[in-house]
Parts: C-alpha cells; sequence; structure tokens
C-alpha cells in the first residue's frame, strides 16, 4: 500500500530537493512550518532528516488492526484477567499468523532486548492502563525468553506510575521508570537545588517549536524546563531498545488519546506549551523522531476499561467497560479505529451528534509522514469474539 514518501512530503511543505538533501541533524536545528500550516514553525526536518529502518513505524504490519471482544471480560467493574490473557494471546496470534503466542511475540522482541512499557497512569487508578493488561504482557514476553530484569514500566512521571498500582511489590523484578521524579521525601530537587529528572532528560534530542510557556515554581518540576525545545526522555534514547505502548481508550475532547498522544506527550518535557497551538502537530510529530519511530515495534490499546466523555481525566460518570482490545504495529491505524469506536460511543451517549473530521486531522498528518494509515477504507481491521 503506497503511503506519502518523504520527498512527496518535504514538496508539499515547500522544500526543494536542494533543500531535502541537506536537512540538518538534531544538533543543528532548522525549523519549518508544519503541515497543518497554522504559522508555528518546528523542527520536523530534523525528524525526516534521519533514513528509515527496517522497524520504524508503522512497523510490520501496517494497516492492520485486530480488535478482541469479551462480554465477561469485565464484570461489575472488575477485570477478569484470564479472559485479558486470552484476549492478548488471540489478538497476536491473529495479527502475525503465527501458530502460537509465543512465536507471536518473537516476531517484535528477540531475548536480549531491552523492553519499554509505555502506560498511561495519568488518571490513576480509575482510568490508566490496567495493571492486569501489563501482566499478561510481562508473562507473554517471559515465555517468549524476555527476563523481567529486561523490562522497564515507564512513563513521564513516576509518582503517577506509583499511583496508579505499577509499584516493584505489584511488579517484582519490574523496574519501574518516569522521567519526571521525586526523592523519598517527596522533593524534586537535589541538595543544590537541581531537578533529579535533569539526568533523565537527553539534550541531544528534542522537538522544537516556535512558541513556549513560563511556569511557576510548583509546575516546572512537571515540566522540567521552559524555552521552546522539549527534550526527549532518556528512557527511550538510551534505556530501551524496544517499545510496547499501552495507552487507554478514552477520548480527548471530540478526538481520542491513544497511541500516539501517549507517545508523543509522554517522552518529551515541556509540553503544556504545545496542548493549545500544536497539539495535533505534537501528537504526529514527536513520534517521527528515531527514539520512537524506530523503536516502537507494537501498540495494544487498553479498551478493557476506557472512557468517551470527560477524557483524558478520569471522571467517573464517563467511564464504562468497552470490553475489547486493539493491537497492531501502526500506531495511526490502531488509533483511527480507536476513534471510530470512541465516536460511535459519544453519537450513542448523544455527546456528539456525528463524527468530527477535525477529531482525525493529527492522523491525516502523520500519514504525511509515512508512519501508518489514516485512510479507515485502507484498513485491514479483524474483529474477534471471545465471549
Amino acid at each position: 500500500m503506497a503511503l506519502t514518501s518523504r520527498r512527496g512530503f518535504l514538496k508539499k511543505a515547500g522544500l526543494g530537493t536542494a533543500v531535502a538533501a541537506t536537512l540538518p541533524t538534531p544538533a543543528l536545528s532548522t525549523a519549518i512550518r508544519s503541515a497543518a500550516d497554522d504559522g508555528i514553525a518546528t523542527n520536523i526536518a530534523d525528524a525526516l532528516a534521519h533514513p528509515r529502518t527496517e522497524a520504524s513505524m508503522p512497523g510490520l504490519y501496517p494497516g492492520t488492526v485486530v480488535e478482541a471482544y469479551d462480554a465477561q471480560a469485565v464484570q461489575d467493574g472488575v477485570i477478569d484477567e484470564e479472559r485479558a490473557t486470552a484476549m492478548l494471546a488471540r489478538s497476536m496470534r491473529e495479527l502475525t499468523g503465527a501458530p502460537d503466542v509465543t512465536q507471536a511475540w518473537l516476531r517484535f522482541v528477540q531475548p536480549g532486548d531491552r523492553i519499554g512499557l509505555k502506560v498511561n497512569p495519568v488518571a490513576g487508578k480509575l482510568l490508566s492502563t490496567s495493571p492486569s493488561l501489563v501482566r499478561a504482557v510481562i508473562a507473554q514476553l517471559e515465555a517468549a525468553g524476555i527476563p523481567r530484569d529486561s523490562i522497564v514500566l515507564w512513563d513521564r512521571r513516576e509518582f503517577q506510575l506509583h499511583d496508579a498500582g505499577f509499584t516493584t511489590e505489584e511488579f517484582p523484578g519490574i523496574r519501574i521508570r518516569g522521567t519526571e521524579c521525586k526523592d523519598s521525601e517527596g522533593s524534586f530537587r537535589d541538595a543544590n537545588g537541581r531537578l533529579y529528572s535533569e539526568d533523565r532528560i537527553d539534550k541531544e534530542w528534542y522537538y522544537w517549536a516556535d512558541c513556549e510557556d513560563s511556569y511557576d515554581e510548583e509546575t516546572l518540576p512537571y515540566m522540567v524546563n521552559e524555552g521552546k525545545h522539549s527534550y526527549f526522555s532518556s528512557i527511550v534514547t538510551k534505556e530501551v531498545d524496544k517499545i510496547i505502548n499501552l495507552p487507554i481508550l478514552k477520548n480527548a475532547g471530540s478526538s481520542v488519546t491513544l497511541c500516539m498522544k501517549n507517545l508523543a506527550y509522554g517522552a518529551v518535557t515541556n509540553t503544556a506549551r504545545l496542548h493549545k497551538p500544536l497539539w495535533a502537530e505534537t501528537c504526529a510529530q514527536v513520534p517521527c523522531f528515531p527514539p520512537l519511530r524506530d523503536k516502537v515495534v507494537l501498540n495494544i490499546v487498553d479498551g478493557l476499561i476506557g472512557c468517551y466523555h470527560g477524557g483524558p481525566g478520569a471522571n467517573p460518570q464517563f467511564i464504562l467497560p468497552y470490553h475489547r482490545l486493539l493491537v497492531g504495529s501502526d500506531p495511526v491505524a490502531v488509533d483511527r479505529i480507536g476513534l471510530s469506536i470512541v465516536e460511535a460511543m459519544r453519537m450513542e451517549k448523544k455527546v456528539q451528534d456525528k463524527p468530527s473530521p477535525r477529531a482525525r486531522g493529527f492522523l491525516e498528518l502523520a500519514e504525511s509522514y509515512e508512519l501508518g494509515v489514516a485512510d479507515i477504507n485502507r484498513i485491514h481491521h479483524t474483529r474477534i469474539d471471545l465471549s
């Protein structure tokens, strides 16, 4: 299936062949206008300058999404871990065509890989990636030869991971790691006043955008830095070889916060400045950089329990069981199917009356960067009912 080529994007963005041949490295940032043409320049050219690899998004199975459903997966608000494990195993076999679940996992990981599990703990225990699903992933990785000490559970904020139930007590032998972190006394700063998080960012890799914000002393530790740079976490640049993305099936206004948002806003600092002017661009452009583009091998959307309104926070009146998982190597295609599910629920619940073209804008932008398939008519969507 033909995706827009990098040369084609550059041509649309107004960059000629001579410029394309001399695009800068991350150390020599040169900004260009975003494809959305909203007037705010970013360094997306830096990302597009890096040659793609065999592992680059959309991965092994572009435009392919497996949806596993089990009406009994959640009962009285409680996830049935055995059923969730079976849903995951069946999805993996269906996606890959492998004869068993171990062989399916070995399409994506190999013994010796350092594996990062990117969960979403932002909304606490009510609406975060399910520990039950994560335990199922870890067990299947172990069966494929990945030892527990080669697995790290990560997100931006280490303390939110703990609050959502991702602790060493619950996940023995697994590293729990966040970019923004506190010491045992609850302080973000060492004795010299320096943020501990400074040691967990990689200033060789960054997303630059011509917008900025200033933060008070209370907010700064949650952003790490001010200015026009959003630095990548060293977790993704140095500490893992492959990433398995585990977002939740939930809305963000009329759109969704699934694979792309979980990666983009979870991997870099100084994000508050980006939400209003560059939400779609950030979701589509940050994953273009090699630390994400070339390392994210699999996306598993936790739709066991999700929401259709009030997201990305946890508003109990809008939380409900979707009883499903969405699995694919292509994060754009997975998000597109997830968007259709959330939109259908929003229309059923009378939150909106029809699909919003604007809601899928970040996916169409991501497709222009060759990260995956946004056109729902070109997505191979397989549904499995395990009820």
